[in-house]
């Protein structure tokens, strides 16, 4: 197969848009579209392969597999070595136990799978997910397990035959995508039926070139970049994806290979050396990028130049992986066959038992002292894994329902961002005890005041609509408004917000605003529970919290039945004074998870003292 730089030079710009996605940077927000361009392009470079060895009558299925797993064992087995070391001395039992099932599940190629049955905002933030990056080479790994197989199956009927069964089964692919955005978000994002229209699209490719050649076209390779740049740029967390509109990146891919020679602009600047250098480590370089921001995320570390540095060092650990780990276990000379799959199996194995025993062990708890910890500590010490989230915190399908209960009239909904996830168990638990049905309508980093930014703004106008149809008897909102009242918010919006309440009352039996709750200077008050420590968490106060009380005062003003609750009554009262706050209570049990979050205990002590606020004041 005849190298061709400029593919290397659109892996360059592929996972540099992937990692600025991921250390926050703005202008990127449409980055994740880099693992789209990496699906069409290894779709091209296996189909190109494959249609090579089968014509030629050389094709082996053991090499073929053995070639792919030289590219990508080695160097995806140092970094989760290098991970497994890291997570041992700096995630906590919760984290850890997640950790261990992701082990597990990328040794047998399947997370993808899990991150899917895990997807929400709580099962362990995907933020924290050091090995979140790896579902997309389980969609990947899944495709050579099964497309080499088919190829060589159907090649017998001739390659026109096989050519028009690829364009369908892509085609229904992607409409399948399309429909699974709208209806089934996360497992459409996850799951290969949604995304192998992506690599057959590469696969497609490969059909036709083999057939033309690689034309030079300026024109059409100029509008595949810039297909590219756009949905880099202009798309968004709102934006429906895989879906129709992951047709801009993958088609603008399928130009540049198809119509990107040598000789056109497009193709000379990206076998720039400094494109090609990058292009030749990213596989190394995704495989980093990831981990160093998560454990950055897991230890409170995350300033924006400490991200860009993690940037920087994901580019050095690329290239080092590169040129020690990777390019070493592609020559059969250094690491002959026999030895390569005797080390490959152990490495599963190991693996396999480190996911399996962190499981079991509750993310190895031994490691953190127990002694003086109540049996019961970890039950209650982390937040638990909300029921539905991913329904619940998608950024399409805000609502999901909770509990139905057929003999009942009345609706309680839980509205908010990620503060209001916390109450979830205890909110289900009040529901199920009053025979009460229940909904939530949450969304991760949205107050519902921010209404200028997606998808806080859809999120807002289907509020709406839902309290409108539904007419529910019960509504309570908790949000972490310090934060969004601090944002460069503007009169008009923060008028926004006090009419959106009025709307709500207008369609609701009752509505319950909780007032902001303190946060902490330690950004980890459980560790100081498990370490044995005993020191206060001073309180942090934003220096707002006057300002966003005069406008819930505006809102329960406007309308009777609006009232609020404060969170800093029952907090405080446990460290029996109004300055700083203990981060256990005599119990052992932490109350804050983080700096502004709840623990399972912390969100049933200010839900119980909410519940006997409500029943004190009754509706006239």
């Amino acid at each position: 197969m005849i190298y061709r730089a400029e593919i290397d030079g659109l892996r360059a710009l592929a996972v540099v848009a992937v990692i600025l996605f991921h250390a926050g940077l703005e202008a990127f927000e449409g980055g994740f579209v880099g693992v789209d361009v990496f699906f069409v392009i290894s779709g091209y470079l296996i189909t190109t392969i494959l249609i090579k060895d089968i014509e030629s009558n050389r094709f082996s299925f053991i090499e073929f597999y053995e070639r792919r797993s030289r590219r990508i064992l080695p160097a995806l087995f140092f970094m989760m070595l290098v991970c497994i070391l890291f997570s041992w001395f700096l995630m906590l039992p919760n984290q850890m136990k997640d950790f261990s099932q992701s082990i597990l599940a990328v040794s047998l190629f399947v997370s993808n799978v899990l991150f899917w049955v895990e997807s929400g905002y709580f099962e362990g933030a995907a933020e924290h997910k050091p090995l979140l990056h790896t579902w997309s080479l389980a969609v990947e790994e899944q495709y050579y397990l099964l497309f080499p197989v088919f190829l060589y199956a159907t090649w017998r009927f001739g390659k026109n035959y096989v050519f028009w069964i690829i364009v369908f089964v892509s085609a229904v692919s992607l409409f399948f995508s399309e429909w699974g955005a709208r209806h089934m978000p996360s497992a459409n994002f996850y799951l290969a039926p949604a995304r192998v229209w992506e690599l057959l699209a590469g696969s497609i490719t490969a059909f036709l070139l083999q057939r033309t050649g690689v034309r030079n076209n300026n024109y059409l390779s100029l509008i595949g970049i810039i297909a590219i740049l756009a949905s880099i740029f202009l798309y968004d967390d709102a934006t429906p994806f895989p879906s129709f509109y992951g047709l801009v990146p993958v088609v603008g891919t399928v130009l540049l290979i198809i119509f990107a020679s040598e000789e056109t602009v497009v193709a000379k600047l990206l076998r720039t050396k400094v494109f090609v250098g990058v292009g030749l480590i990213s596989y190394s370089t995704y495989l980093w990028h990831q981990p160093l921001l998560a454990f950055l995320k897991i230890t409170d570390v995350n300033g924006g130049y400490i991200r860009f540095l993690a940037v920087i060092l994901a580019l050095v650990l690329g290239g080092f992986s590169w040129r020690f780990v990777e390019k070493p276990f592609r020559e059969k000379m250094k690491v002959s066959r026999a030895n390569f799959f005797g080390l490959t199996l152990g490495f599963v194995c190991l693996f396999s038992v480190f996911g399996l025993a962190g499981h079991l062990t509750n993310g190895f708890d031994m490691r953190v002292a127990k002694n003086h910890l109540p049996d019961d500590f970890y039950r209650l010490a982390y937040l638990p894994k909300p029921e539905k989230s991913g329904l619940c915190i998608d950024s399409q399908s805000f609502l999901c329902n909770l509990r139905d209960f057929t003999d009942s009239t009345d609706r309680m909904l839980l509205v908010g961002d990620s503060h209001s996830v916390d109450f979830q168990r205890e909110f289900i638990k009040e529901a199920e005890e009053r025979k009460v049905s229940a909904d939530q309508f949450s969304n991760t980093g949205c107050g519902f005041i921010m209404i200028n930014k997606k998808p806080c703004g859809l999120a807002v106008e289907k509020l709406k609509e839902i309290v409108s149809k539904t007419k529910y008897s019960e509504i309570i909102f908790v949000a972490s408004l310090t934060g969004y009242f601090q944002e460069g918010i503007n009169e008009e919006m923060k008028d926004s917000f006090v009419a959106l309440f009025k709307t709500i009352a207008e369609n609701t039996k009752v509505v319950w605003i909780f007032e902001p709750r303190p946060t902490l200077a330690s950004k980890r008050p459980v560790n100081n529970i498990i370490n044995g420590e005993e020191n206060l968490n001073r309180i942090k106060l934003v220096g707002n919290e006057a300002e966003i009380g005069k406008y819930i005062k505006r809102i329960t003003d406007q309308s009777d039945n609006v009232r609020s609750f404060s969170q800093a009554l029952p907090l405080f009262e446990v460290a029996g004074g109004a300055q700083a706050f203990v981060a256990k209570t005599k119990s052992g049990y932490a109350v804050y998870r983080d700096n502004n979050h709840l623990t399972g205990f912390g969100a049933r002590l200010v839900y119980d003292v909410f519940r006997a606020q409500k029943k004190n004041m009754p509706l006239n």
